[in-house]
């Protein structure tokens, strides 16, 4: 692949992927909205664009073969700010990828889409949308988005549901961790997969407890291979009993489930922020 283009690059999902994503292209060009991301890896040039402005996004993908849209608002947040990174934001990228003969987006999607579904309904990639937020519900756009322009402009996407990229740190996390490396793993196959159409799949490592299917996505060639049990004894000691009548707990989306539409979900997760330093 001569360019590469990773959206979402000063992110902590996004400096973990920086690296491993210079290996598989000639130039990897990395793009957030911040003025600086600091020290580039050989290979990889660093452009500020805002996801919202169309003609930047389109500047960036110029001769991209592909491209990983990693960029957005991380968290449940107000209508506007969602609509201007998130909503708008995917709609750049692939308009953007249209126009400039992108073959394939892979999207960083969520478990926040599906959300509202309870954990004791183990789901595939092939249930309908029901989001727990404006966060979700964008996601469930950008997912629809995909679908619409492989059909009508025959780009195609993957669309990576991701449970939670982070360190484990809460019963909820023993079933729905994707270890950095499998993360990788996830986002190497979205790209060497010679043919995906569009297609969706749960991004979570290995774990006894995962509440989600990937069979029918198994041609991606996704073989996570960490597993949170490794955390379960440590974890549930100091754990309050599980509480069947709390939606925070029961739903796939968590917290998220439980918080004002327009607030902060995250705020009540206590994510590490382990970002990895060039």
């Amino acid at each position: 692949m001569k360019k590469l283009v990773l959206t979402g690059a000063a992110g902590r999902l996004g400096s973990y992927l920086r690296e491993p994503l210079t290996k598989m292209c000639d130039k990897l060009v990395s793009t957030d909205w911040i003025e600086d991301i600091g020290p580039l890896y050989e290979g990889e040039t660093y452009i500020k664009a805002d996801l919202g402005a169309l003609d930047q996004i389109e500047k960036v993908l110029d001769g991209a073969d592909m491209v990983a849209h990693f960029g957005a608002i991380g968290d449940e947040a107000a209508w506007d700010a969602i609509l201007h990174s998130n909503i708008i934001g995917a709609y750049n990228v692939w308009e953007a990828a249209a126009r400039k003969g992108v073959r394939r987006v892979i999207y960083a999607s969520s478990i926040h889409a599906v959300g509202m579904y309870p954990k004791t309904q183990k789901i595939d990639t092939e249930v309908p949308h029901r989001p727990d937020t404006y966060y979700g519900l964008a996601k469930c756009f950008a997912e629809d988005l995909g679908s619409l322009y492989w059909e009508k402009k025959n780009i195609e996407s993957v669309h990576l549901r991701i449970l939670s990229a982070a360190q484990v740190n809460s019963p909820r996390s023993l079933g729905t961790w994707l270890s950095y490396d499998d993360l990788i793993h996830l986002v190497q196959c979205a790209i060497t997969t010679p043919i995906t159409g569009f297609s969706i799949i749960y991004g979570v490592s290995n774990n006894d407890q995962a509440p989600v299917d990937n069979h029918k996505a198994s041609f991606l060639g996704y073989r996570p291979k960490d597993n949170a049990e490794q955390f379960a004894e440590a974890i549930l000691s100091t754990s309050d009993p599980a509480n069947p009548k709390d939606l925070g707990q029961m739903c796939q989306g968590g917290p998220f489930a439980t918080v004002e539409i327009g607030f902060s979900g995250v705020a009540g997760m206590n994510i590490v922020q382990d970002k990895k330093e060039v």
